[in-house]
């Protein structure tokens, strides 16, 4: 088996519908299974997966278990010798995966790889990022790039050639291929599989880390390219719930690999930053 896709859902079911479509007219010599994991969906996602895509592999959760965990369940299950997971609110053209594949097969230094991501204006979706450090992610806590929103260029990469297939820090997790074996030569045998401390956020950056700390590499691959919705899939989250869940997640990335008074600090900026913004919302009243 060539590629394993793993697409982890909740509740959106249309999307998910037309991204299955999409796949199943890939074109391209090659063998591919799909894996459907559902947390709990309420809008009949997966009785839609059962009826209209027999062949996909279903995996049906009793509860929302996360981004990571649901990941792993399918990659423990998983037979192609590479990975790609792929959010729901995604669509792959005809030669997607061919050009993926063969890009990734081409370069086995590349443990982790993603393509261009484009908009559905056709847009280039600007999502290669550096690893994040103390002051960039202190400058999102206090809101700073609302106003002077170049002080992020460096972390945003501002300047990338996404013409140009090159090695990065991290790529979007929303179109994310494994190389499966490289990564186990790497690793020792171990499974790629993603940290489960994280629910959702920061999960793709710390396996990219991973990587390098292993010795290989991450590469954006400019050959091919996938059309990306842009998080819709996360759009049914309630704010205060999603700025929960990013502050957790970026703290646990800070307290697993950055020195611990970074950590520390931005647990009382996270803190500081939330109290305002309820006093603000408070006055606004």
């Amino acid at each position: 088996m060539d590629l394993s896709i793993i697409i982890v859902s909740y509740n959106v079911k249309e999307k998910l519908n037309n991204n299955l479509q999409a796949l199943f007219k890939s074109r391209g010599n090659f063998s591919f299974e799909v894996f459907v994991v559902d947390n709990n969906s309420q809008d009949g996602s997966a009785e839609m997966v059962e009826k209209n895509f027999p062949q996909v592999k279903l995996i049906k959760n009793e509860d929302n278990l996360g981004f990571s965990r649901a990941n792993n369940i399918a990659i423990k299950q998983s037979r192609g010798d590479f990975i790609l997971l792929l959010n729901p609110d995604m669509q792959v053209f005809a030669e997607t995966l061919e050009k993926s594949l063969n890009f990734a097969k081409n370069n086995s230094q590349a443990i982790v790889s993603s393509c261009k991501l484009v908009d559905e204006k056709n847009n280039i979706i600007r999502h290669v990022r550096r690893f994040p450090k103390f002051f960039d992610q202190l400058m999102i806590i206090l809101k700073i790039p609302h106003v002077f929103p170049k002080i992020l260029d460096k972390y945003l990469v501002s300047n990338f050639n996404y013409d140009q297939s090159q090695k990065v820090d991290s790529v979007r997790g929303s179109f994310f291929v494994i190389n499966k074996n490289k990564f186990k030569e790497l690793n020792g045998q171990d499974l790629p599989l993603l940290d489960e401390r994280y629910f959702v956020w920061f999960e793709e950056v710390d396996f990219c880390k991973q990587i390098y700390q292993l010795g290989g590499e991450v590469w954006y691959n400019s050959q091919a390219e996938c059309l990306d919705y842009v998080g819709q899939s996360f759009s049914l989250l309630k704010r205060k719930k999603a700025q929960k869940l990013f502050r957790d997640s970026m703290l646990k990335y800070f307290k697993k690999w950055q020195p611990r008074w970074q950590y520390f600090l931005l647990k009382i900026f996270w803190l500081i930053g939330m109290f305002f913004t309820l006093l603000f919302s408070r006055d606004r009243k």
